[in-house]
């Protein structure tokens, strides 16, 4: 029941449902970004450094490039400080969009005064904050850190699911019991429960496609820009590997198929 009320509402966010998106793009390693620097970090350490858009320092070491890798990497580093504050941003907005309307529905089913209702907004807030430990800004200092971006039209959909399970921490038959005593009733007042579950599920799914959908189909497409932006950035960085001895150890941008 639990896997079908997060299905159904991810569903909700998902409309109008017109094809199938899943984004095959992640970073190896952390990403530091601002207006003087790019930093490229595992753990701590900085692995390579872009100083402006035309200065690279692999382990503290300047290299002086070439003419066709100069203007890679002038590509590689405009286009990162192009993109990664957007992403971030989408993060940012699509946790948020998704939690509200999982706390709207749970509500309307549940209602804010049933014993489960503070471990899950406990379960929501930790998500909340799984994903913007990954995806940072302070002050002009934007960060991504490494596999985050794995499907980003679903950015928290697998640990959320994994959290709300933790907080409820109840059976298939108590999720029914919060839901509307299902298990404790008669077969008709289960029916007729079943049917009232029905019909509010319908009205709440009306509601939230209204209030919703528009803000969902926005960030759909947001996803996508990124998606193609990214394996862009991918086809300039593996260029700049090649000319590039130096950074043939750190492929950053790793993508796949759409």
């Amino acid at each position: 029941m639990l896997r079908a009320l997060v299905t159904f509402i991810l569903l909700l966010l998902a409309q109008p449902v017109q094809s199938a998106f899943m984004c095959e793009a992640d970073l190896q390693f952390g990403l530091v970004v601002n207006e003087r620097h790019i930093r490229v970090i595992e753990d701590t350490r900085t692995l390579y450094q872009i100083n402006g858009t035309d200065q690279l320092i692999v382990h503290g070491e300047w290299l002086e490039l070439n003419s066709e890798a100069q203007k890679q990497l002038k590509e590689l580093a405009e286009g990162l400080r192009y993109a990664v504050p957007k992403v971030i941003l989408l993060a940012s907005e699509g946790v948020d969009l998704a939690i509200g309307t999982i706390d709207h529905v749970y509500v309307g089913l549940v209602g804010s005064e049933h014993d489960s209702y503070q471990r899950l907004q406990d379960a929501l807030w930790r998500v909340r904050t799984k994903v913007k430990t990954k995806f940072i800004r302070a002050s002009n200092n934007y960060y991504i850190g490494p596999r985050s971006l794995e499907n980003v039209d679903e950015l928290m959909d697998p640990e959320l699911e994994q959290e709300i399970e933790q907080a409820l921490g109840t059976s298939v038959g108590g999720i029914l019991t919060a839901i509307g005593g299902l298990a404790s009733e008669g077969d008709t007042s289960l029916e007729r429960k079943m049917e009232d579950l029905s019909t509010r599920l319908e009205t709440m799914g009306a509601e939230i496609e209204r209030r919703v959908a528009p803000q969902a189909d926005t960030l759909r497409k947001k996803a996508e820009w990124f998606c193609n932006e990214i394996k862009r950035l991918d086809g300039i960085e593996e260029a700049l590997r090649e000319q590039v001895p130096e950074l043939q150890a750190y492929n950053l941008i790793v993508t796949g198929g759409a």
